[in-house]
């Protein structure tokens, strides 16, 4: 098995730990084999996204409604980010809670965020470069989020003044947010 699947305090996240080579000469990781994540539940990926971006760059927290709703498989690979997903599924028992982890390229962790999640991650080094893989195609006319800093929601980024889009920094409140994703027992 080349990777180790550990969900979070909310279960649904999980944190994925690579299986590294690595020697004198450098390393060498896998970070997706579909018969592996699928074997472990997870849906196929099918759009790859890197974005780049400086310190204290603060990107969400978003989501794309259904009917293309996206789970994200997240890494960072250069630099480091403080990567988050909150629950956004009304009637859920962790509806509005969050959970945080920090992805480097010393650590080479991954995060899944599965549909039903809002996402967003801030830069803790000079720069960082995430790559991440989303289970459905980009619907522009589907893209939402909230403000990050809903006091709700109550995210502890470690970034005192992000630097944010305009989108992002003027994005509603959770409560007030377009959100079509709806917790069904048995999740």
């Amino acid at each position: 098995m080349s990777f180790k699947f550990m969900p979070l305090t909310l279960p649904e996240v999980i944190l994925v730990e690579p299986r590294l080579f690595s020697d004198e000469r450098g390393f060498f990781l896998e970070t997706y084999r579909l018969s592996e994540f699928a074997e472990a539940g997870f849906p196929p990926l099918l759009q790859t996204n890197h974005s780049h971006s400086t310190r204290d760059v603060l990107r969400g927290l978003h989501f794309q409604k259904q009917p293309a709703a996206q789970g994200k498989l997240v890494t960072a690979i250069c630099g480091e980010i403080f990567d988050v997903a909150v629950d956004i599924r009304i009637g859920s028992p962790t509806y509005g809670q969050w959970v945080g982890e920090v992805l480097s390229v010393q650590n080479h962790r991954l995060l899944y965020i599965p549909p039903g999640f809002a996402h967003g991650f801030c830069v803790l080094s000079e720069v960082a470069d995430v790559v991440y893989q989303v289970t459905a195609e980009y619907v522009h006319a589907l893209d939402r989020g909230f403000l990050w800093n809903d006091p709700v929601v109550a995210v502890d980024w470690p970034v005192a003044q992000p630097l944010l889009s305009a989108k992002d920094a003027r994005q509603p409140l959770l409560a007030d947010a377009d959100n079509n994703f709806y917790y069904e027992r048995g999740e």
